[in-house]
């Protein structure tokens, strides 16, 4: 005895449709997904090297650059991602390198001011330029002489007025403050007032992650920061307000510290780091 089956149920594999639907459904996924990944950092810039000459904006990429979206910050502000100031600062942006060989991808060698040139390890993105605020809208980096809030325990040192030395073994400055994250609880700068050996004046930040706080044999405190010598901290790049920073003044701070690293000493771009 057959059994029986409405019309067309008996022939439809669920099956397949059901594999079907599944990679139609991924398919269009990875397609959503890439195209929402390119609202940072897209279009992208052609290599200065290639048969078009000059960097050159590439739009031609699959999927396409996705149309403008409207997100709400919490502060009250809107912005719009893909930015356009920031596509017309990567336009614009003039690299201080050139290309150590003729074929695309080749490394690129700075101009004039290694420490400046903003590339390899001293390179920094275009980010906001206002500062960030905590929860409760106050600045969230901020030197301890505004979070008054904030003190040392007694446990540690009070490295306020210790000397900062470079990676020559000169004095570069001392601390003048230390500068705090109020979201986080922790230390992020040293504010390093500039010694009067060397050119530059006013105060710096030095980035905690740079520094090595070490006791002498005299039981003096002091900062040694092997990034950069002591003549050099009078170019780190200053802050527009002297008692706030900015995401783009912490990239353009790191990225100079970063730069050191590499182009400090001419020694150091040789196989062999000093």
């Amino acid at each position: 005895m057959e059994a029986f089956y409405p019309m067309g149920i008996a022939r439809f594999d669920w099956g397949i449709w059901a594999v079907i639907f599944f990679f139609v459904f991924l398919a269009g996924l990875i397609v959503y997904c890439r195209r929402e990944d390119k609202r940072e950092g897209y279009p992208l810039i052609s290599d200065p090297n290639d048969k078009y000459g000059a960097p050159r904006l590439v739009s031609g990429t699959i999927p396409r650059v996705p149309k403008p979206k409207t997100f709400l910050l919490r502060d009250g502000r809107t912005i719009q991602v893909p930015r356009q100031e920031k596509v017309e600062w990567d336009r614009n942006y003039k690299l201080e390198a050139q290309p150590t060989a003729p074929w695309p991808g080749s490394p690129l060698e700075p101009i004039g001011n290694p420490m400046k040139a903003a590339i390899g390890p001293g390179a920094y993105a275009k980010r906001e330029d206002k500062p960030e605020l905590t929860w409760h809208n106050k600045q969230k980096i901020v030197p301890m002489r505004i979070a008054t809030e904030y003190y040392v325990v007694e446990d540690d040192p009070d490295l306020r007025g210790a000397p900062v030395v470079g990676l020559c073994g000169g004095q570069g400055g001392r601390v003048r403050d230390i500068w705090v994250d109020r979201s986080e609880c922790r230390i992020m700068y040293y504010e390093v007032e500039i010694s009067p050996h060397t050119s530059g004046k006013d105060s710096v930040l030095l980035p905690q992650c740079f520094a090595r706080e070490t006791r002498r044999m005299d039981g003096v405190w002091e900062i040694r920061v092997n990034s950069i010598t002591a003549e050099q901290f009078r170019d780190v790049p200053r802050l527009s307000n002297p008692d706030q920073i900015t995401p783009q003044e912490e990239d353009m701070v790191c990225a100079y510290y970063g730069a050191g690293t590499l182009y400090a000493v001419p020694g150091r771009t040789e196989p062999f780091l000093p």
